[in-house]
């Protein structure tokens, strides 16, 4: 636990001081949002259509912050230290998940907001506790499997195209899920409650691919 901590201390104290990730996928999400505003020519979404709109925006945005994940240790060296210190070659894995997730976590913070005003009449507010849950559960996934996307491309030449080429693919259950889920709670005509089954499929990818990315990552890190 502490060589995690100390790896996500260290990644979140890059992020803060380059300003790489976070600010291009918030930026991103806001900037899509007012195009689909203008370009779909509605004043307002809702139901599948808002849903679908809010999930694929958050899904590119997230592409931007997984293309980055390992730039850094590939770039100055950082694997060769980590493969030399006596630590669990795993705790880089949930280090790099921990700080995608909030790397995630504080775009969100921006995007939904932006997403509600621009886009939902009415707000989503009376619906949050259960938004919040849709929202953790599939930020779950995608650090999970962004971070073993991540691992796998920074090995090649072609991480810009490895990235999307993988994780999207990987990702459209994720979508689908959340978006289903997301559904109900953007209605024109009130928000109703979350599908059971739709949860449980989100829930049981988070935990598939969690256990997935802990069984393979140690291979990743070879040379």
């Amino acid at each position: 636990m502490s060589a995690v901590a100390a790896l996500l201390r260290k990644d979140l104290l890059v992020e803060l001081r380059t300003k790489e990730s976070v600010p291009a996928m918030a930026l991103f999400s806001v900037t899509t949002y007012v195009i689909f505003h203008f370009g779909l020519d509605r004043d307002t979404l809702d139901g599948g259509l808002a849903a679908g709109v809010l999930w694929v925006t958050l899904l590119l945005a997230a592409m931007l912050g997984i293309n980055r994940l390992f730039v850094a240790e590939r770039e100055q060296g950082g694997f060769d230290g980590f493969l030399l210190a006596p630590v669990d070659r795993t705790s880089l894995l949930v280090a790099k998940g921990l700080a995608l997730l909030a790397y995630l976590a504080i775009v969100e913070l921006v995007a939904v907001p932006a997403f509600a005003i621009l886009l939902l009449e009415p707000p989503v507010w009376q619906a949050l506790p259960d938004l919040l849950l849709v929202l953790v559960l599939a930020d779950i996934a995608l650090a999970v499997i962004g971070t073993l996307v991540s691992a796998i491309a920074i090995q090649t030449r072609a991480r810009d195209l490895i990235v999307p080429l993988l994780a999207l693919p990987l990702l459209v259950p994720v979508i689908i899920s959340a978006s289903r889920l997301t559904e109900p709670l953007v209605r024109a005509d009130g928000a109703a409650g979350l599908p059971g089954q739709w949860l449980a499929v989100l829930a049981i990818y988070d935990l598939i691919f969690g256990l997935l990315a802990y069984g393979l990552f140690d291979f990743l890190l070879e040379d």
